[in-house]
């Protein structure tokens, strides 16, 4: 099967009639999920221009943890590759960074290029799980990163359990902090931008954020080079605007605010709570029909076609080609037939 209307199977351009009806009636829909392939996410802001959507990702709150950092006082970020050809220490920031994948080879290889070079590489953590070099204590991670910016900036007197970390950050040639903005959040993206900033008076020592599973970091350069803004937008007046607390996918439903919703998740990615509690249509990969109102089943990028989609490894959007090539259609091809059944004829004409 390959499309469903209120779980009763039948064929695409009934369910796409169907989506285009209940988008139509819509006086505040929203755009959400957007785990998926490029191209479909520049069909998803296509859309919600054209019918005054809002959008929001499933990516969102670590997203915004860093991005709201980012705008409040700058950062100082290197990549993986660099990280992996120049780091002598590195800095494991949380439960979640320390199954990052990136760690395999930090490991496995020492720094090849810089001040660094040919000497050996120290990997440390500070996590509030067993088993961490330092531990952050009750107060929770953003709180020792705030101990340990105030130990190097040399605010704080006497020893403490986080004073041998600073001192070995401070040594570092080229140190390396990496993390996951979703567990540290946005207060503690903030006191980490500020530590990386006071170690690079003296040394030098980046940031490394981990991207999230979802196409968060992909969805977030389609959003600055489509709205000059971040994902978090509305264009119910016509232009985007920008908003993260506005146009929240899930605070416009909790309020009652959004009487529709388009969910876009070629790639898994997990359905909220909210989206039962709105007039839904989903776009998935391998749907059982019962995920919403309207169910359409899409190509999985990377999988059944190809598609442009963040890579970690490489920190930027790659082609992927399909592993298996499947008969489902490409979900940018079902939002775009989406689009056309909503927008006058004159209206697709003058688009750019």
């Amino acid at each position: 099967m390959t499309a469903w209307v209120k779980g009763q199977a039948t064929d695409p351009d009934a369910a796409l009639a169907a989506a285009a009806d209940l988008l139509r009636r819509a006086r505040a829909p929203v755009v959400a999920g957007l785990s998926a392939d490029v191209a479909a996410v520049q069909a998803a802001f296509r859309l919600a221009r054209s019918i005054g959507a809002s959008l929001d990702t499933v990516s969102s709150d670590g997203l915004y943890a860093d991005l709201g950092a980012l705008a409040a006082g700058g950062a100082m970020t290197t990549t993986p590759a660099e990280a992996v050809g120049r780091a002598d220490l590195v800095l494991v920031l949380g439960d979640r960074a320390a199954e990052a994948a990136i760690l395999a080879d930090l490991a496995a290889s020492g720094p090849s290029r810089g001040r660094a070079a040919g000497s050996g590489r120290t990997i440390l953590s500070l996590a509030a799980g067993q088993g961490a070099d330092f531990a952050a204590g009750a107060a929770g991670l953003p709180a020792a990163i705030g101990l340990l910016r105030a130990l190097v900036a040399g605010r704080i007197a006497g020893e403490t359990p986080l004073s041998d970390l600073a001192g070995r950050l401070g040594a570092a040639r080229y140190g390396v902090i990496l993390y996951d903005p979703a567990e540290i959040g946005g207060l503690g993206a903030e006191m980490l931008n500020g530590l990386v900033k006071d170690l690079n008076e003296t040394t030098r020592v980046f940031a490394l954020p981990l991207s999230d599973p979802h196409q968060g970091r992909a969805v977030a350069q389609v959003a600055a080079w489509t709205t000059a803004q971040g994902p978090r937008v509305g264009f119910g007046r016509g232009y985007p605007e920008h908003d993260p607390w506005r146009f929240a996918a899930s605070r416009l439903a909790e309020a009652g605010e959004a009487d529709a919703a388009l969910w876009l998740g070629s790639l898994p990615a997990p359905r909220p709570g909210w989206l039962a509690t709105v007039p839904s249509i989903a776009l998935l990969g391998a749907p059982d029909g019962s995920e919403a109102e309207i169910v359409l089943a899409v190509a999985v990028p990377g999988e059944d076609a190809g598609g442009a989609l963040w890579h970690p490894r490489r920190a930027a959007i790659t082609w992927h080609p399909a592993a298996k090539p499947g008969a489902a259609p490409a979900a940018a091809a079902l939002i775009d037939a989406l689009h056309d059944r909503l927008t006058p004829a004159q209206e697709r004409s003058a688009s750019c």
